[in-house]
């Protein structure tokens, strides 16, 4: 029977690296053929999506909305991944969902009962975003709102990963998981960091050796807090080729990281935040043999690179997604600001070929909202 797990977790916390992490893992112990769902809100150009394959693991994308609210077509995509041979299947929820143990998980036991063996719902969480909810309530430049989800998150999972424990000394990690167990007491604890490979064998031999309770928790799931978060948050996506006028090679290394400062800027300006900011580019769609990946977990923070271009170009195809505590709107005006100075200072012609912007609240009622725009 195929082994699925949904991993959660706050905008930024690493859930696209550690599934990558996991399913490398597995494969590499030779523990089976690990394979990753990568789900995003919107109609595409999903750089998560983009990088887990650029990574060498078997990924299919589900797009459009949450799993939680596709059902056949999950149920569809899960066994595309086991004819292409997987039987251990890892998917996340986008941004800081909740509530899919019951959108996902108590469905699959109802409807396809028998047919998937269900690992541990998982939440990731990272040393930064935690200290919201610590002792410190520590202000992150984050709506007060966004500390319901986090909290609820973690309520709903069985177990607890901390992530990214290489950014933190060994004590701070400890107090951390202290925190979370003590928070939880009920539920498993594991601390790991999914870039370095540290700790990722025991959560993978955990997740492997037991299952889900699937049971149903009461998280808050609809209440006034969770539209309030919710509310707080907007998508924006787009893919943006850009070419030197005069066809020189561009270090887009540096090109790109303009546009991150640029974004950054942009939203400080307008008292906005980005709580997570992700861009990909590649060579070649098809072979993927040398790309960028990088992303920005809010505006007081530093862009954190997965990888980077080793060669340079005189043009390339930038996929941007944000998920912003700002209007939709304003963020697009931030990113298309951004695009158009970094342009100017680098002799680049621009052609937008997709762009859409959406509220959260917008999730899941078909054509991704009435916010979307598409150029």
């Amino acid at each position: 029977m195929t082994k699925y797990m949904v991993t959660s977790g706050f905008l930024g916390a690493g859930k696209t690296t550690a599934m990558i992490a996991f399913a490398r893992n597995i494969n590499g112990r030779r523990l089976g053929h690990a394979a990753i769902l990568a789900n995003d809100l919107g109609a595409g150009n999903i750089v998560d999506a983009e990088f887990t394959a650029a990574a060498g693991i078997t990924t299919l994308p589900i797009s459009g909305n949450c799993i939680c609210y596709q059902h056949e077509n999950l149920v569809d995509k899960l066994h595309q991944l086991e004819a292409a041979g997987a039987d251990v299947i890892f998917s996340d929820i986008p941004g800081c969902g909740i509530g899919a143990m019951d959108h996902v998980y108590l469905e699959l036991e109802d409807k396809e009962k028998g047919e998937f063996d269900l690992m541990p719902f998982m939440c990731i969480v990272d040393p930064e975003r935690i200290r919201m909810i610590m002792p410190e309530r520590a202000d992150i430049n984050l709506p007060e709102e966004m500390k319901f989800l986090l909290d609820a998150q973690m309520a709903e999972a069985d177990v607890i990963v901390l992530n990214k424990t290489d950014t933190v000394d060994e004590s701070k990690a400890d107090e951390i998981t202290e925190f979370i167990r003590s928070a939880y007491p009920d539920t498993p604890v594991f601390k790991m960091s999914a870039m370095m490979g540290m700790g990722v064998s025991d959560v993978v031999d955990y997740i492997l050796s037991n299952g889900s309770k699937a049971e149903h928790k009461e998280i808050g799931y609809g209440s006034e807090a969770f539209v309030a978060a919710e509310n707080q948050l907007s998508w924006f996506n787009t893919r943006v080729y850009l070419q030197q006028r005069e066809d020189k090679n561009l270090d887009f290394n540096q090109v790109i990281g303009d546009i991150f400062e640029m974004i950054r800027e942009g939203l400080k300006s307008k008292g906005g935040n980005v709580p997570h900011l992700k861009m990909f580019a590649a060579d070649s769609q098809e072979e993927l043999t040398d790309f960028f990946k990088a992303s920005l977990i809010g505006v007081d923070y530093d862009v954190e690179y997965g990888r980077k271009l080793d060669r340079k170009y005189s043009a390339l195809s930038l996929i941007i997604n944000a998920r912003c505590a700002a209007d939709a709107q304003v963020m697009a005006e931030v990113v298309d600001d951004a695009v158009d100075e970094v342009s100017q200072k680098y002799n680049m012609k621009t052609r937008t070929f997709f762009m859409e912007t959406f509220g959260m609240m917008e999730e899941g009622k078909g054509n991704i909202g009435k916010a979307s725009r598409y150029e």
